[in-house]
């Protein structure tokens, strides 16, 4: 009897192993479009013109861009469990100082871990996704990353439609990814 235990407690565990990566698609997804749905009332905030978006924007995707072409060799290296926590742990630091800076030039500063923790997320939870599951998670990978984006711009409307403003929705979703991280 015990070998069908052992069984079903590795199934158990890989599958726990999956819902837990789901949820961080879905945490990789949330900055990913809020920064758009936010930028109308951040940019007025902040006292800069509308147009900085896309310059905040493009160093966000820079930053993932340099990660993503090291992650391979980063993975190897210290394996996907450690490089994923970290990852994430730099986004959320990221999104917690979106909340807080004063200055804009701060956020090119975030800018930077935040890209570059979701490049890491993203391209080593792929690999290992497809590595040990079955092709059809890798659908359902991304179907949650788009769960993820769709929640981001209405966790900040339901901020700013009770009142609140953009720097506690962002505060939010840091908060939701540090409790991934733990």
């Amino acid at each position: 009897s015990f070998p069908v235990r052992d069984i079903y407690t590795r199934e158990c565990m890989a599958t726990l192993l999956l819902v837990i990566i789901y949820i961080a698609f879905i945490s990789l997804g949330l900055p990913d479009a809020v920064l758009g749905a936010s930028w109308p009332v951040m940019h007025r905030d902040l006292a800069v013109p509308i147009e900085l978006a896309g310059l905040l924007q493009m160093t966000i995707a820079g930053g993932t861009i340099v990660s993503s072409m090291n992650a391979g060799r980063v993975l190897r290296r210290f394996g996907t469990g450690p490089v994923t926590a970290l990852s994430v742990a730099l986004t959320a630091a990221a999104l917690l100082g979106f909340s807080l800076f004063p200055s804009f030039l701060w956020y090119f500063v975030a800018a930077v871990p935040l890209g570059i923790g979701a490049g890491a997320v993203d391209t080593g939870l792929n690999a290992f996704v497809a590595q040990h599951y079955e092709s059809r998670h890798m659908s359902w990978l991304h179907s949650f990353w788009g769960v993820g984006a769709l929640s981001g711009p209405l966790v900040l409307s339901r901020f700013l439609a009770a009142g609140g403003t953009w720097r506690e929705a962002y505060r939010s979703i840091a908060v939701f990814q540090w409790i991934l991280v733990l």
